[in-house]
């Protein structure tokens, strides 16, 4: 956690409040007229006691004897301002939901946006469940704090000042008595508000873990049962959703105290009100009327002090919820978009320039050591190396996925840094060791990198990447569904898609990491004609899992331990004895020849 979480975590509720509601400006959109009608609403609620103050002292205690038109006046004046009150009071709560509504999905859409910017050593950083906690649950309970707690907070204020000053006028010393009554009540609140802060943050913390463990079972499901461990897999599971029923309940266990604190102060104000009143009353301060309708007004009073104590969990939960989110929007991204003031690449073929790039992840140490070189345009290079010497991190660097830990990367002489995200992704396309395939169509996962495309020319960009066999074999051929991450197809399957998908977007740079490597060597034989077809006129770069690529390319890099320990075409480094790339492609084609 960052000095600046922390700071804020460590700061009042009320800070984080406010900070929250900024985020949402929206909330303040005819703020003024929520209020009127909260005004409205509240008023009518003292209606009642007046009306039974009127109604007793000048209806049925009248001096002439009771005048029973006085009372049916004041009975239906009363009733007529109870409907209004209740009018006013449900359209104040539209108007609240669909404001509320409206400003949090735009906070959600932010939040996701924001999540969606940051770099992959962020993403990485934290667990996919917890990310997705921050967008729902998260948001959610701030959702029923605004919907609910929140109308009782606007109400509840309202009553409380026109009970108090309703009070004072028939009785200042009542009146006091009651707020004295209610101190004890408003110092426990103030202590119960630190005690929930941390019960509520906890179980925020504790339901995302638990989103987490939930998700990564049901992804991981065919990795669970191949290798039989679906008894740990459930501990793990059942661990988090038992710390999350041990929070919740804790903090609810906490949060019953502020009720039950609640009912005894309005039993002792209601007591010491009627002790009061009667003496009051024989000695003539306080008339019946006056009385009978102090004790409504004390209910009137002391009950949405009660209810906000109700609301205290709520409004920690909530609050705990924009802790979250506010250290999601604050967190902020190491690779950036320079927007506007940004570089576009020239057009044409790219060339690549690394000047002494070094490459470290967060506490860790360096990945790639004192990277330099220039690739020229148009050359299809290929990047081999044992597992973890480099590769992918190099990929990742020149597609501007992260940034260089030191020195610089340059397409065309344009430092990587300062081109726009809209130039670099339209020019640069990367695809993926694992080729991940959205839950859609065959058609529609190609159509992400050209949404104009029609059936015609997808069939076209399969039949020029010799693909179209292939695609006949699909039930319903390229509208037939991949299923949830690509699963309803095979991962060699899968990599085929993602490589006609990278063809139609008609890159500049093309970056593919070991793009097939999961393909049978049939269809590898139908792809390499494909790929020639691919790189053809463009820059290349492929990370080669199989060493016959680095065969048909123009240059071949040798990584070692993040460094780059031999270069050449592969006719010269193969006869090289010794040689790393000597030992790997001797590897290979001893693998090749055993199939």
């Amino acid at each position: 956690m960052t000095t600046e979480s922390m700071t804020r975590h460590n700061a009042r509720p009320w800070q984080t409040l406010k900070r929250g509601l900024a985020l949402s400006p929206e909330l303040g959109t005819g703020l003024l007229g929520t209020l009127v009608l909260a005004l409205i609403s509240t008023l009518g609620r003292g209606v009642v006691p007046v009306a039974v103050q009127i109604g007793i002292d000048e209806g049925l205690m009248a001096s002439g004897g009771p005048d029973m038109g006085m009372v049916f006046s004041v009975v239906a004046a009363g009733t007529a301002m109870l409907v209004v009150s209740i009018l006013t009071g449900y359209w104040m709560s539209v108007r609240l939901f669909t404001v509320s509504e409206t400003a949090l999905a735009n906070l959600r859409t932010r939040t996701f946006r924001h999540i969606h910017d940051l770099s992959m050593l962020h993403q990485q950083g934290e667990r996919r469940g917890a990310l997705t906690a921050r967008v729902t649950t998260d948001i959610d309970q701030i959702s029923r704090f605004l919907q609910s707690g929140g109308i009782v907070l606007i109400v509840s204020l309202g009553q409380i000042g026109m009970a108090a000053v309703v009070m004072a006028v028939y009785s200042w010393q009542l009146a006091a008595i009651v707020i004295v009554a209610m101190l004890p009540l408003l110092w426990i609140m103030r202590t119960l508000q630190r005690i929930l802060a941390s019960a509520y943050a906890r179980v925020r913390t504790t339901v995302a873990t638990m989103l987490g463990a939930i998700s990564e079972t049901v992804v991981g499901a065919a990795v669970i049962r191949s290798y039989g461990v679906e008894e740990r897999t459930k501990e793990r599971v059942d661990t988090a959703i038992e710390d999350f029923r041990d929070a919740q309940y804790k903090a609810q266990a906490r949060s019953v105290w502020s009720s039950i604190v609640g009912e005894a102060s309005n039993g002792i104000a209601l007591c010491a009100v009627v002790i009061a009143g009667v003496f009051l009353g024989a000695s003539g301060m306080v008339t019946v009327g006056e009385l009978t309708a102090f004790l409504f007004l004390v209910t009137l009073f002391v009950q949405p002090i009660m209810m906000a104590t109700e609301r205290i969990n709520e409004a920690q939960n909530a609050i705990s919820g924009w802790h979250r989110v506010l250290d999601v929007l604050d967190t902020q991204p190491d690779v950036t978009d320079p927007g506007a003031d940004g570089a576009t690449l020239p057009q044409g073929p790219v060339s690549v320039q690394f000047d002494h790039v070094y490459f470290a992840y967060p506490g860790g140490p360096m990945v790639l050591k004192d990277i330099a070189l220039n690739l020229t345009a148009k050359s299809k290079v290929a990047i081999v190396g044992e597992t973890g010497s480099g590769k992918t991190t190099f990929a990742k660097l020149l597609t501007r996925l992260m940034d260089p830990t030191e020195g610089e990367v340059l397409l065309s002489g344009t430092p990587l840094r300062d081109v726009t995200f809209e130039s670099l992704r339209r020019r640069v396309v990367m695809v993926p060791q694992e080729g991940f395939l959205f839950d859609a169509t065959v058609a529609s996962n190609i159509r992400f990198a050209s949404p104009m495309a029609t059936d015609d020319e997808l069939h076209a960009a399969i039949d020029q990447l010799g693909l179209t066999q292939w695609v006949e074999t699909l039930p319903q051929g390229i509208h037939t569904p991949v299923g949830e991450r690509g699963e309803a197809l095979s991962v060699g399957e899968r990599q085929l898609v993602a490589l006609v998908r990278a063809y139609m977007a008609d890159p500049d740079l093309l970056v593919l990491d070991e793009a097939t490597s999961a393909v049978d060597p049939a269809t590898e034989l139908r792809l390499s004609s494909a790929l020639d077809a691919v790189t053809k006129g463009r820059t290349t770069v492929v990370i080669a899992h199989r060493l016959s690529t680095a065969e048909t390319s123009d240059e071949v890099l040798v990584f070692d331990s993040g460094r780059i320990v031999q270069r050449g075409h592969h006719s010269q480094l193969v006869t090289e004895e010794g040689s790393i790339y000597a030992g790997l492609h001797g590897s290979w084609l001893e693998q090749t020849r055993s199939r």
